[in-house]
């Protein structure tokens, strides 16, 4: 009887541990699949979350084309809806995208793009579609953390500029900024400060759209340049290169410039003749030695240049990379540096003097100060090989200290007088009569572009005043010259603190020019430049 009860105890200690055991591993195989199935169920969340995420993605990218279409169409340059007629749409209206299927390969550069095919519009900030232009020039600028350049940059330039020349070309001021509301201000004041060149379409301001620009997160470090600075350069040939695809269909040439700088008098007339005159199958002129600074491109090599640059964009600056260019195009692998150099003069060709001088000392660069000076600037005047003839010089004007006349006419610096009055007069009396050929007079300099000369006229003394009326007769209406008194004739008059002509040899010789005050000025009077070219 104790052996049954002590095998029965037995039986059910065995029973009850099996049992458990049992239990324990079913509860176990429920937990594993329970995880399992959670498991699977996080996957496809996940899965869902993924494809919602590259949804909203395409659906971004179609507002983001879908803005920068509205914003292109509601600018400015937006033809009234009344006039929108047949198949009139951005391209005609002026609006087509930046062609980067023509440079195809940038795509694999800049693979972020490749959503945006055909999409890559600017925005239009301001603007009136100016195309067939001699020269396009083109003024990228950004958000500085001290002083902006720009305002003086861009009185500059069209201070040096006469209303002919104005015509013939196209400023394009890009801000390479995704800032909307800097962006927004700084148009503002643009605007408000040259209203005349924004509504005649001479000044436009552009900028990219939000999407243009890559993360930056893979740039690697190179010739010690920190974080920031490589960031900084690598972003500067992406502005470049979208600047120059956006110029290239508006002239015939392009001007790279930048938002720091002054230029000399009469620097467009002198660049364009500079271009026009060279015979060899030139790529880059240059009129300044500075960085990328006054560097002029024929628009049809534009695109060779950007496809370059955004090859080695995160490589080096821009203006080793042109250097890399020309070595590609034109040195022989197998000779030395010497006449790699040679060679390469061949397609870069340097303008003397300089026209374009750098002014900014802080750079784009946060944190740094540039205290860049191009030497030639002030080495040579545009005329270098002309001196005006001999000749007494008199004024009515009170001079300030010692900026006298005398230092214009001799180019040894510039005439400076207190508020003109009507009737006060500059004369220049020539030793000996002669034949005039041209004449310049400009007032007005970078440091005072307020002093200038207004409703001033130019006038002449012919040495024989019944041969010049004969003479005027004889050729009808090609000589519309006003007599004034003591024997002058008016022959011109100053517009924007410039006066400039060519003067017909068949007039006969000249005894004298006087300027001649009309009316009073509430300011100062700068005269710069005198130039009187004779035959």
């Amino acid at each position: 009887m104790r052996f049954k009860q002590g095998s029965l105890l037995a039986l059910l200690t065995l029973g009850a541990f099996l049992s458990l055991s049992w239990l324990s591993a079913e509860w176990g195989r429920r937990r594993g699949n329970d995880a399992k199935t959670y498991k699977n169920q996080i996957l496809k969340f996940q899965e869902k979350l993924s494809f919602l995420q590259e949804e909203n993605k395409k659906r971004s990218l179609e507002l983001s084309n879908a803005l920068n279409k509205i914003k292109c169409t509601s600018s400015e340059r937006t033809v009234p809806a009344a006039e929108l007629k047949g198949d009139m749409n951005l391209e005609t209206l002026g609006f087509s995208s930046l062609d980067f299927m023509k440079l195809s390969s940038l795509y694999y550069h800049l693979p972020h793009l490749r959503a945006y095919e055909n999409s890559i519009y600017p925005n239009i900030i301001f603007g009136k579609n100016k195309t067939g232009v001699s020269v396009v020039m083109g003024v990228p600028t950004i958000k500085r953390e001290k002083e902006s350049y720009l305002i003086r940059t861009l009185t500059s330039l069209f201070f040096q500029m006469s209303k002919l020349e104005e015509e013939d070309c196209l400023v394009i001021v890009f801000v390479a900024e995704v800032d909307e509301a800097y962006i927004k201000d700084l148009a503002k004041m643009v605007q408000e400060k040259f209203p005349q060149k924004v509504n005649s379409g001479v000044l436009e301001m552009i900028s990219p759209p939000a999407f243009f620009y890559p993360s930056f997160l893979d740039i690697k470090l190179m010739f010690g340049d920190s974080e920031k600075r490589a960031r900084w350069r690598t972003k500067q040939n992406l502005d470049y290169s979208f600047l120059m695809l956006y110029a290239q269909d508006k002239g015939k040439f392009y001007l790279q410039l930048e938002d720091d700088i002054i230029a000399k008098p009469r620097y467009f007339t002198a660049i364009k003749d500079f271009a026009l005159r060279q015979t060899s199958d030139w790529l880059v002129l240059e009129f300044s030695k500075l960085g990328f600074i006054g560097k002029l491109f024929r628009t049809k090599d534009l695109p060779l240049i950007v496809q370059f640059l955004i090859m080695f964009y995160k490589d080096k600056p821009i203006d080793w990379l042109l250097d890399h260019l020309f070595y590609v195009k034109i040195c022989h692998p197998e000779k030395d540096s010497l006449d790699c150099a040679k060679q390469k003069q061949k397609l870069r060709i340097q303008h003397q003097p300089s026209l374009f001088q750098h002014m900014g000392k802080y750079s784009s660069l946060p944190g740094k100060i540039q205290n860049l000076q191009d030497t030639d600037f002030e080495k040579h005047k545009l005329y270098p090989l002309h001196s005006n003839p001999p000749a007494s010089l008199y004024t009515s004007l009170k001079v300030h200290e010692k900026y006298s006349l005398e230092n214009a006419y001799l180019r040894k610096g510039f005439f400076w007088a207190v508020s003109p009055k009507a009737g006060d007069y500059m004369l220049i009396q020539f030793s000996d009569p002669l034949n005039v050929k041209e004449y310049v007079f400009t007032s007005g300099n970078v440091q005072h572009p307020g002093d200038k000369l207004f409703n001033t006229i130019v006038e002449i003394l012919p040495e024989n005043e019944t041969d010049f009326l004969s003479n005027l007769l004889s050729n009808g209406s090609k000589f519309d010259y006003e007599a004034t008194n003591n024997g002058f004739f008016k022959i011109g008059t100053f517009e924007n603190g410039v006066a400039q002509g060519i003067i017909n040899p068949a007039l006969g010789k000249i005894k004298a020019f006087r300027l001649t005050v009309l009316s009073d000025s509430p300011v100062w009077a700068i005269v710069g430049e005198i130039l009187i070219k004779a035959n």
